[in-house]
């Protein structure tokens, strides 16, 4: 992304008139999603323009490089370079009511809920304020542990319950072999709660792992199975995971075929859900919000999406995830960034 110096260099080269005409074909382009045209800009500027005027503007910000024009004889739109200078010059940024942060608040809050139910609350809630796809980048559980538990499904799974010290809850469900005495689960979980209680899973991983191998446990095979399963399935050296909620509103205001092809690579594109973790992850870099448009990511960057990203953090004013909203190029910027914002604010203090 360019940088603020840059910008600010770009913004002062446009003198009074065009930086005005700009702003409205900009602000016109995200109410509408559509090209907007010379009588347009005629109608919403404060000062009396004809519309031949304002097309020679149009003209010299299409050559710098601002705008575009989709078709011939038909109204420009901005381009990438100038969606971005827009936003990074020109955006009003709005504030939220204390209505719609209690709102915010309490839906993400549900006391009872584990913290995949948070995340996922939280992805739904975003998508349905701002009518896009709401995106999660789910923390790795690292908290210290106060107890394990294992529930026998049937058919070789069972579930796992880790309690962490703060009261977090967090289900896993792993392999086991058919038809496990309920005895082994216990020896099992006794087990590891003796070398787990108090530490991550990070931490007694390797310790766990070779006292196994070194046959030291007092363990018979099949504990010592579930174990070496359960260890492997949720230490702390799984990637995180990705909830994503709201794809079928990216459908709702499809009005040409182009339009469907771009939603149709943008599913594609969430479809690869390593690499939307990766860019995520990158948007974990720092604290704040963080807008990649179009070809700024190459994760999207054939479908010209846009994506509104923050990171949360724990208590210890440490980065463990990230939420945002995904969607075309024309999204309401000044009112997602301050939802997604304080959304993240909110899962950093539920979690953290």
């Amino acid at each position: 992304m360019p940088s603020d110096r840059l910008i600010s260099a770009e913004i002062g080269l446009l003198n009074d008139r065009n930086r005005e005409i700009f702003r409205e074909i900009v602000e016109s382009y995200l109410e509408t999603g559509a090209p907007v045209g010379s009588r347009t800009v005629s109608r919403r500027l404060r000062q009396s323009l004809s519309p031949a005027s304002i097309r020679n503007v149009m003209s010299d910000l299409e050559t710098a490089g601002l705008l575009f024009a989709p078709h011939t004889s038909a109204g420009r739109l901005p381009t990438e370079r100038g969606l971005r200078m827009f936003i990074d010059g020109f955006l009003e940024i709005g504030d939220l009511t204390e209505s719609e942060r209690h709102s915010i608040m309490a839906q993400c809050a549900g006391a009872g809920r584990s913290m995949e139910e948070m995340l996922t609350q939280a992805s739904e809630m975003l998508s349905g304020l701002t009518g896009w796809a709401g995106l999660v980048l789910a923390p790795k559980l690292e908290a210290a542990l106060r107890h394990i538990e294992f529930v026998n499904l049937g058919d070789g799974r069972a579930l796992v319950v880790l309690v962490g010290e703060t009261g977090s809850v967090e289900n896993r469900i792993i392999e086991v072999p058919p038809g496990l005495p309920a005895s082994v689960l216990t020896e099992a979980a006794n087990y590891l709660n003796d070398r787990l209680r108090g530490r991550t899973l990070g931490e007694a991983k390797d310790e766990i792992l070779l006292e196994l191998e070194q046959q030291r446990a007092e363990l018979n095979e099949l504990s010592v199975r579930v174990v070496e399963s359960g260890v492997a399935t949720w230490s702390g050296d799984q990637k995180q995971s990705l909830i994503v909620r709201g794809r079928a509103k990216l459908l709702e205001n499809i009005e040409a075929a182009e339009d469907l092809e771009r939603i149709r690579q943008l599913f594609d594109d969430m479809d690869t859900k390593t690499s939307l973790i990766d860019m995520l992850e990158l948007a974990t870099a720092g604290p704040g919000v963080r807008i990649f448009v179009g070809s700024e990511n190459k994760l999207f960057s054939l479908s010209g999406s846009s994506v509104i990203v923050a990171p949360y953090l724990d208590s210890t004013q440490r980065v463990i995830g990230a939420i945002g909203v995904v969607g075309p190029r024309h999204l309401n910027y000044a009112r997602i960034i301050p939802m997604v914002d304080y959304t993240a604010q909110v899962m950093g203090r539920l979690i953290g």
